[in-house]
């Protein structure tokens, strides 16, 4: 996964998480990049600092504006306490419903359609597939919503 930083004409920035630069490319020229906070779809990538690694014998310090503050950090400020518990929250409830939810891994496509037209009987699933996929799927009527915290697949869990 590769994040950017984005930014619509309102000057709103926000991150998005891609599979690579060209899957960011091929969104924003079907249309499907828009701004979470105005709905605007003329979206660019906003200019971004380098992801410089440390040495592995360096321990990561806090950025500046978290040592003075103590507060998480967003682009373009620090984040407010409301939205650190709001995000916290969230997470919550992702992982419960997780709970009672099977991982069907990147057959989620093939098994959302079989579900949907009667050839396989409904159950709540998770799973991955491409952009691409999601998009037939929500063309062709079926439900779906990305989760909105990465899931680590049960295979490469420890």
């Amino acid at each position: 996964m590769i994040v950017f930083d984005l930014q619509c004409p309102a000057d709103h920035r926000f991150e998005g998480w891609f599979a690579s630069s060209e899957d960011f490319t091929s969104q924003k020229e079907r249309g499907l990049l828009s701004c979470p906070q105005c709905g605007a779809s003329e979206v660019i990538k906003a200019p971004m600092a380098p992801a410089v690694p440390r040495k592995g014998s360096q321990k990561a310090a806090a950025p500046a504006s978290q040592q003075q503050t103590g507060k998480e950090t967003v682009a373009g400020g620090d984040m407010p306490p409301e939205m650190i518990e709001a995000f916290k929250k969230m997470a919550v409830i992702q992982a419960e419903a997780l709970k009672t939810s099977e991982w069907v891994g990147d057959k989620f496509a093939e098994e959302s359609r079989a579900m949907h037209y009667g050839e396989r009987d409904a159950k709540v699933i998770h799973g991955q597939t491409t952009p691409e996929q999601a998009q037939e799927l929500h063309e062709e009527g079926i439900p779906i919503a990305p989760l909105l915290f990465p899931v680590t697949p049960p295979e490469e869990i420890n």
